[in-house]
C-alpha cells in the first residue's frame, strides 16, 4: 500500500512543482498543453495532466485526484499505472483529434477518467468491493458528470468527456482481460 500511495502523492507533487514553476514563468508552460490537430499539440497529450492554468485550477483537481486516484490505487500499483496511462493517452488523443481549437491543460481529464473507471468497474466486475467503491464514488463525486457539458468557455469539457470515456473503456478492457485469463487457466 505504501508504494501505491507514493505513486499518487509523487504524481501530485510533480503536478504542484510544475505549477509553481509555471507560476514563476507567467503560465508560459501551459502553452505545451494539447492543441487539437496540430503537430506541436501532440506533445500535450502526455504533458497536459501536469500543466494547469492557475493555482486555483490545480487546487480544484487535488482532492478529487487524491480520492479517486487513491481508490484506483487500492487495486494495485500496476493497475494504477496502467489505468492512468490509458486515460492520459486515449483521452488525450481523443481531445487532440476532436477537441475545439484551444489549449487543453489540467489533471481533470485524469480525474474524470478515474471516476469513469471506478463506476464502470463496479458495473463490469460485480464484486461487492467494486460495487461499494462505485457507489461511494457516485455519492461523493456524482456531480462530476455535469463537467462534460460545454458550460464555460475556459473549461475543457472535452478533456472531461474523453477522460471519462477512456476510464470506462479501461474498466471494460480490464474486465475482458480478466475473463480471458480466467477462461485460459488450467482446468477452466
Amino acid at each position: 500500500m505504501r508504494a501505491r500511495l507514493l505513486w499518487i502523492f509523487g504524481f501530485l507533487a510533480v503536478i504542484w512543482a510544475v505549477e509553481v514553476i509555471n507560476g514563476f514563468l507567467g503560465q508560459r508552460l501551459s502553452a505545451w498543453g494539447i492543441r487539437p490537430r496540430t503537430e506541436i499539440g501532440l506533445i500535450g497529450i502526455p504533458l497536459s495532466p501536469f500543466l494547469h492554468g492557475s493555482y486555483n485550477h490545480v487546487l480544484s483537481n487535488t482532492i478529487p485526484f487524491l480520492v479517486l486516484g487513491g481508490l484506483v490505487a487500492l487495486r494495485g500499483t500496476q493497475k494504477l499505472l496502467g489505468v492512468s496511462l490509458f486515460i492520459i493517452v486515449v483521452g488525450g488523443s481523443a481531445v487532440w483529434v476532436l477537441g475545439r481549437s484551444a489549449v487543453h491543460v489540467g489533471a481533470s481529464g485524469l480525474v474524470f477518467g478515474y471516476f469513469g473507471y471506478l463506476v464502470a468497474n463496479g458495473w463490469f466486475d460485480r464484486r461487492p468491493a467494486s460495487i461499494l467503491a462505485a457507489l461511494a464514488v457516485i455519492v461523493l463525486y456524482g456531480g462530476l458528470v455535469f463537467g462534460v457539458l460545454p458550460t464555460q468557455s475556459f473549461v475543457s469539457w472535452e478533456a472531461h468527456l474523453f477522460g471519462l470515456i477512456a476510464g470506462v473503456v479501461s474498466a471494460r478492457l480490464t474486465r475482458i482481460g480478466r475473463a480471458t485469463t480466467a477462461s485460459n487457466a488450467p482446468g477452466a
